[in-house]
């Protein structure tokens, strides 16, 4: 039986979909153990090009050598198989080692991806009955393919990455390649479909008994992140945010003043130093995660009000369900990206500003240019403060670009760090302070003293030294990812 135009034409759009939908899909899964950052998207991406660049070449050497009617529907099988079985085996070797995961990850990408490539030159070689119409049927398959691509980014992006688990998409996807496979083989070669059934529910159960054994380890598969909530074995009320395997926010179900991170002490510590005791604030803030500031400032500053940007809402129901975060019209959270938040907020009409927005341990660079920068000026009053919360190592390039930065739009800033970051020795997290009224940087030493902070605060002449000549971002130019020092550890 010969596939006909139609036939062909489907089999072209939906392995084109499938390659996109896998190369997404892979970003999500890897991210808890290798990090989610602008060379892990570039390195996916990558693999994910050299694979159809691979599967076409080869594709279409096979195509020459076996009769492609009865290639494809192996082609789309094994496809379908490693697919499925990708999730269980990135997490089973991502638990002991970051770098197996990556090796593995994309291993699991570039085979399904080559596989499903090569089924476009199958089906062009099949529908080539006549050379006077070659560039047509060439053309109109290229077409398809990249329609089909088109449909499998929007379809994961728009839809399945917001309503199904990560592993549900890759299990889903290789049992159905693995069915179609089936019947395109049954359909080309005349075997009994009972034997090809039965090859299918192996692979099925065999996928789907994988994932049980090895889950995902996280409580919630948001749109963005692999989110956990893990108990505090020291402090029976105590929880922590996990996202995509990194610390991000501690949250006290019993007690919203205590502040476990030394970064979160620092900010509230430019908080209390920076107003008078009490007063209600009205406050902004860039991210989300455990919503610890905000309820801190509702705990200790009574009246004080909150609009929160946070791009997740996946993270917002883990607040909601397992942080106990009360959301009401003191504390309103707006699911959207900070930036296009931060436009919608008045002019002049916050008191604070809090950035502690993160995409894996980086500030999303579009936060940290002067444009955005002078966004914030915009909304704050004229006494108002803008507190950010960063991370960098070694050099710290990338902190003394966004404090470069901040210096163009006001008057006053300051960084507070644990001793020794400033002279290369160290790293992690930093604040930065900035308002165009003089910081009591004294003040805010002494209450993160208080705190059992121990970090010092370089003010004044010591930060124009401190940043040398480091660029300004803009929104032209802002490398974020490449100016951060790599690092392994977790925040």
């Amino acid at each position: 039986m010969c596939i006909r135009d139609r036939v062909g034409a489907v089999l072209v759009f939906g392995s084109s979909a499938a390659v996109l939908v896998v190369e997404l899909v892979a970003l999500r899964l890897l991210a808890p153990y290798v990090g989610l950052t602008m060379e892990m998207n570039t390195m996916v991406i990558g693999i994910a090009l050299t694979a159809i660049a691979f599967g076409s070449w080869a594709g279409g050497r096979a195509a020459d050598v076996v009769a492609p009617r009865r290639a494809l529907g192996p082609l789309l099988v094994l496809s379908g198989v490693a697919v499925a079985v990708t999730p269980a085996l990135v997490r089973f070797v991502g638990t002991a080692e970051g770098d197996l995961a990556l090796l593995v990850g994309g291993a699991c990408l570039f085979l399904p991806a080559a596989l499903l490539t090569a089924v476009t030159p199958m089906v062009t070689k099949l529908l080539l009955v006549d050379l006077s119409t070659t560039g047509t049927v060439v053309g109109r398959l290229s077409g398809i393919g990249t329609a089909g691509g088109i449909a499998g980014t929007v379809l994961t992006g728009f839809v399945l990455i917001s309503v199904v688990p990560v592993s549900g998409i890759l299990i889903g996807l290789g049992v159905l390649l693995v069915v179609t496979g089936v019947l395109v083989d049954a359909a080309t070669r005349g075997w009994r479909l009972g034997r090809q059934a039965l090859v299918a529910g192996v692979v099925v159960g065999g996928g789907v008994t994988a994932s049980a054994t090895v889950p995902s380890g996280c409580d919630a598969e948001t749109r963005y992140h692999c989110a956990t909530v893990r108990e505090d074995p020291e402090r029976e009320s105590g929880r922590t945010l996990v996202l995509d395997g990194l610390r991000h926010s501690y949250v006290d179900l019993d007690d919203p003043e205590h502040l476990d991170f030394a970064y979160v002490r620092a900010i509230a510590s430019v908080i209390d130093t920076a107003y008078p005791a009490g007063e209600a604030l009205d406050a902004y803030h860039l991210g989300g995660g455990g919503l610890s500031v905000p309820t801190y400032l509702d705990a200790v500053r009574a009246g004080s009000t909150s609009v929160v940007s946070e791009i997740d809402p996946g993270v917002v129901e883990v607040d909601r369900e397992l942080l106990g975060a009360d959301l009401d019209e003191n504390l309103r959270v707006r699911i959207e990206d900070g930036r296009l938040g931060l436009r919608r907020i008045d002019t002049d009409s916050r008191d604070l500003v809090v950035g502690d927005a993160f995409g894996g341990v980086s500030v999303p660079w579009h936060l940290t240019t002067r444009e955005a920068v002078a966004d914030i000026d915009r909304v704050l009053r004229p006494d108002g403060t803008y507190v950010v919360n960063m991370i960098d190592h070694g050099e710290l390039a990338f902190v003394r670009a966004a404090v470069a930065t901040m210096l163009e739009e006001f008057e006053h800033v300051a960084v507070a760090a644990e001793p020794g970051a400033f002279t290369g020795a160290g790293g992690g997290n930093l604040v930065a302070a900035a308002s165009d009224r003089p910081l009591d940087t004294t003040a805010w030493g002494e209450r993160m003293t208080e705190r059992d902070t121990g970090w010092e605060v370089l003010t004044g002449d010591r930060v124009a030294e401190w940043i040398g000549d480091a660029r300004v971002l803009t929104d032209d130019f802002a490398p974020v990812d490449q100016l951060l020092t790599p690092y392994a550890g977790r925040r």
